[in-house]
C-alpha cells in the first residue's frame, strides 16, 4: 500500500471506500511510517487501540456508508483532550492520568468514523504560544527548524502540515489554535465558544478556552467543528446557537485593519501583510482602517491581570510541586495566586466594558482582518526571552475569546524568508460559518500548497456542509438583488447564494395592484424555467421575514433546474383572474426591463 500523506478529508474519504475491508491494516502501516523520534507526538495509538476503533465501528458502516462520512479516517487530539482508556498528561508527566471517556467532541467525532491515532504534544498545561515548554521536546517549524511552531497546540499543528493527518483538535485561550496555523501554512478554525464542548478538556481558563480544530483547507476545518460541535447539557459553557448570524460573507466585504499593525521590526512579516492586503483589495474586498487600541487593552488582560488565575485553578495542587514542571509555565500560572476576589470583579468589569466597544466596532464591518501573529522567532531567541517574545506573539489573539468572537486563521503569502504568513478573519460569536465561507474563496484564490507538504490544492470547488441554521429561500420578483424589497432580505442578515432557474413546470404572472409590483408563481405542467436568485435567511430571522409578505404570496417548496427543492415565493391560484402571464419573458427581471424599455 501507498503511504497516504497530505491530503484532504475528500482524498482520504475516496481511499478508505476503495480499502474498506483493510482499514485498519492501511492504518497501521501509516502510523508505522511515523519517524520515532518525532516529539509532535506525545502518545500513539497501539494496534489494539487502532483495531478497536475500526471493529466498533465496520459493520454499521458496510450496512450504511453515509452515517459515517468520516469513516476510517485517521485524527490527531492535542494531549490536554480526553481520549477513552489513553493517557493525558497536558505535556506534564506527573500530571498524567488515564481518562475515563472521551471528550464530548472527541466522541462525536468518533461516532461519525473518525480514528484517533494519537496524542499531540503542546506548551505545558496549554500556557504558551511557542511550542517550546513542553518536557516531551520543542515542536520545530515544520517550514525551518531553526524556529518556532508556533503553541500551545504545536504538535496539532505539525502532524496537519505535515499531512501526517487531515485534521487535529487543539485548543485555543490566547491564539494557541491559529499562532500555530499562521507559522506552519495550515488553517486554524476558532470556534465561538461554547460551539464545541469543552467537558473532557483540561482546562486553561474554563471561561475563555475553546477546543480548535486545524486542517488544511478552511472547507475540512468548517465540517469537522460542524460534526464536533453542537449543545451539550452537560458541560456548562455550552450555548445554542441562535442561527441569527449571515451564513456567508458577501461577494465584496468591508473588512476594518489594524490603523497602524505592528510587527515587532519584522520587515518581512510587514511585507507578507501588505501582499495579503493587496490580495484582499484584488478580490473585492473594501479594507478600512481602525484604531486598534481597544482591541489591544482588551488582549492584554489575559496575561497581566486577574484573569491568569483561572490557570491557577485549572493545574490544583501541581504547583506544591514546582521541579515537577516546566520553570516558565510555574511562574506563570503562580502568579494567579497575587489576585484577590476583588481583583477579579474588577477584571471583569473592565473586559465587559472593552468587549462591548470592540462589538459596537465590528458591527459597521464584515470582519476585521489581522496579521495571525507580528512576527516569528527562533527557538534560540524564544530560550533568551521566553516571556517577552511569547508575549508579542499574542498581539492580534489574546483578545478574541475576550471580546466572545470567532476566528479563521488562513494561509496568508509567504514571507519572502521562506517561512509562512498567515491572515486571521475575526468576527463576532456564531459568524464561523460566513468566515469558512471567505476562507474558502482566499484559499482557491492564492492556490498555496497544502501546509509544508508541497502538495497542490485540489482545483475542484470547495463547498461548506449544508446549514441547520438557515433557510435556502428562492425570490423570483421585488426581492431580487436591485429590486424595492430586497432590502428586508439584507435587514434580515440574509446573503445572496446563487442566480439560478426553477424546474420547466413553473408559470409566472405580474399580479395587478400591487404597490410596488409583484409577481405571482404558479407550478403548471404546462410551464417554463423561471430565472430566480437563491438566498440564505437566518433561521431566527425568517419567521419575522414571511411576517411581511402580504397576501395572495405566501412560502411553499419549488422546485428547481437541478432537482433541489428549496423555499419560495408562491401565489394563491385566485389572484391569477386579472394578472398578467409574463412566463415568456424567462424570470421577472426581464419582464421590468421590458416595462422601462417601452415607457410603461
Amino acid at each position: 500500500m501507498t503511504i497516504i500523506t497530505g491530503y484532504t478529508l475528500k482524498y482520504w474519504r475516496e481511499r478508505i471506500r476503495h480499502n474498506v475491508e483493510s482499514v485498519f491494516a492501511l492504518l497501521q502501516q501509516h502510523l508505522d511510517s511515523f519517524l520515532s523520534d518525532d516529539n509532535a507526538w506525545i502518545y500513539l495509538a497501539t494496534p489494539a487501540q487502532l483495531q478497536a476503533q475500526i471493529v466498533s465501528l465496520l459493520p454499521a458502516y458496510q450496512r450504511n456508508p453515509d452515517e459515517f462520512p468520516l469513516f476510517g479516517i485517521p485524527f490527531a487530539v492535542k494531549d490536554n483532550i480526553d481520549v477513552a482508556g489513553w493517557p493525558t498528561t497536558a505535556a506534564c508527566p506527573a500530571f498524567e492520568y488515564i481518562a475515563d471517556e472521551d471528550a464530548t467532541a472527541v466522541a462525536r467525532l468518533k461516532a461519525a468514523g473518525a480514528i484517533v491515532i494519537g496524542k499531540t504534544n503542546l506548551d505545558q498545561f496549554a500556557t504558551g504560544l511557542v511550542g517550546t515548554r513542553s518536557p516531551y521536546g520543542i515542536v520545530k517549524n515544520s517550514f525551518n527548524a531553526s524556529y518556532i511552531s508556533g503553541g500551545s497546540s504545536s504538535g496539532s499543528a505539525s502532524v496537519v502540515a505535515r499531512g501526517l493527518v487531515p485534521f487535529a483538535l487543539g485548543t485555543d485561550t490566547a491564539g494557541s489554535g491559529r499562532v500555530p496555523a499562521g507559522f506552519n501554512n495550515i488553517v486554524g478554525l476558532k470556534p465561538t465558544k461554547g460551539w464545541l464542548s469543552g467537558k473532557g478538556v483540561v482546562p486553561a481558563c474554563r471561561l475563555n478556552d475553546t477546543l480548535s480544530v486545524f486542517a488544511l483547507t478552511a472547507e475540512d476545518a468548517f465540517s469537522i467543528a460542524d460534526i464536533a460541535g453542537g449543545v451539550d447539557e452537560t458541560y456548562a459553557y455550552s450555548r445554542i446557537n441562535p442561527a441569527s448570524a449571515p451564513a456567508t460573507l458577501p461577494d465584496s466585504p468591508l473588512f476594518a485593519i489594524p490603523e497602524n499593525p505592528v510587527f515587532c521590526c519584522d520587515t518581512f512579516a510587514e511585507s507578507a501583510w501588505q501582499n495579503a492586503l493587496n490580495e484582499l483589495q484584488a478580490m473585492g474586498a473594501t479594507l478600512q482602517p481602525i484604531d486598534f487600541l481597544v482591541f489591544s487593552q482588551l488582549a492584554e488582560q489575559l496575561y497581566q491581570g486577574a484573569w491568569v488565575a483561572e490557570r491557577t485553578i485549572a493545574v490544583n495542587g501541581m504547583l506544591s510541586f514546582p521541579e515537577m514542571m516546566d520553570p516558565i509555565v510555574h511562574q506563570i500560572i503562580a502568579g494567579g495566586k497575587n489576585y484577590s476576589a476583588i481583583d477579579a470583579f474588577k477584571a471583569e468589569y473592565q473586559r465587559a466594558e472593552l468587549a462591548q466597544k470592540i462589538q459596537y466596532i465590528l458591527a459597521r464591518f464584515d470582519a476585521i482582518i489581522v496579521p495571525t501573529a507580528p512576527t516569528i522567532r527562533t527557538i534560540e531567541e524564544i530560550r533568551r526571552a521566553p516571556i517577552h517574545y511569547n508575549s508579542e506573539l499574542g498581539i492580534y489573539t489574546n483578545f478574541t475569546n475576550l471580546a466572545d468572537l470567532s476566528a479563521l486563521a488562513l494561509p496568508a503569502p509567504f514571507r519572502t524568508d521562506g517561512l509562512p504568513a498567515g491572515i486571521t478573519l475575526i468576527a463576532p460569536a456564531w459568524h464561523d460559518r460566513a468566515l469558512a465561507s471567505f476562507g474558502l474563496r482566499w484559499q482557491q484564490r492564492l492556490a498555496l500548497p497544502l501546509g509544508a507538504t508541497g502538495k497542490a490544492l485540489d482545483g475542484e470547488a470547495m463547498t461548506l456542509p449544508p446549514s441547520g441554521q438557515h433557510i435556502r429561500l428562492a425570490v423570483v420578483g421585488a426581492h431580487l438583488r436591485g429590486m424595492p424589497l430586497n432590502y428586508q432580505l439584507i435587514e434580515c442578515n440574509a446573503t445572496f447564494i446563487e442566480s439560478t432557474q426553477t424546474a420547466d413546470c413553473y408559470r409566472l404572472y405580474a399580479l395587478a395592484n400591487t404597490q410596488p409590483a409583484k409577481p405571482g408563481l404558479v407550478r403548471d405542467d404546462k410551464g417554463a424555467s423561471i430565472s430566480l436568485e437563491l438566498w440564505d435567511i437566518p433561521l431566527a430571522h425568517f419567521g419575522a421575514f414571511v411576517a411581511e409578505i402580504p397576501s395572495p404570496l405566501g412560502i411553499g417548496s419549488l422546485e428547481l433546474a437541478d432537482g433541489r427543492w428549496v423555499k419560495g415565493f408562491i401565489c394563491e391560484p385566485v389572484a391569477l383572474h386579472d394578472a398578467t402571464d409574463i412566463t415568456g419573458f424567462g424570470g421577472w427581471r426581464n419582464w421590468i426591463i421590458s416595462l422601462e424599455e417601452n415607457h410603461v
